[in-house]
Parts: structure tokens; C-alpha cells; sequence
């Protein structure tokens, strides 16, 4: 799993139908201290998070897919929690 941002999100016309009535999310990676790590990543949303909100994704496809219950859905990034604080020790 990843601990990402989310900076912005993208909009498309033509698109394959899967992505029909889905949010797609630009997300900045960052560490536990919330830190970027200079990484980014495209992801579906599943959780309806918004620009500013820190996330939990997860970046495998056969897992995304079983979040959206379709075995052969093109997917490999989703967005399965939002983060309200983390705790390191």
C-alpha cells in the first residue's frame, strides 16, 4: 500500500468505458512523516477523497480489481481509504 496526496484530478473525453462515471486522481507520494517523496501516481477513487486529502492506495492490479468486483477491469492504481492522521513511533 501507498501513502499518497491528492494534488489534482484529471478529466477525459475519450476514454475506455470502465472509467465512464469514475474520478481519476493525481497523487503525490509521501512518506509516514507526510513528506513528498518525488513520486506521483494515477489512481481511480473509491472513496470519494478531494484535492488536499492524504490517501491510502493501493497500486497492484489484480487487487484494484477485486475492489471494483471486475476481474477484467484495466485498472491497476485505486484509492481505498483516506487517511485522517498517522502515527509514528
Amino acid at each position: 500500500m501507498i501513502i499518497g496526496r491528492v494534488v489534482g484530478e484529471i478529466y477525459s473525453t475519450i476514454n475506455h468505458h470502465f472509467y465512464d462515471g469514475r474520478k481519476l486522481l493525481v497523487i503525490d507520494l509521501i512518506n509516514p512523516d507526510r513528506k513528498p517523496t518525488g513520486g506521483y501516481i494515477i489512481a481511480v477513487d473509491s472513496v470519494d477523497a478531494g484535492v488536499g486529502e492524504t490517501v491510502l492506495v493501493i497500486d497492484e492490479g489484480n487487487s484494484a480489481r477485486q475492489v471494483v468486483d471486475d476481474s477484467n477491469a484495466p485498472i491497476r492504481s485505486i484509492v481505498v481509504g483516506i487517511i485522517d492522521e498517522i502515527v509514528t513511533g
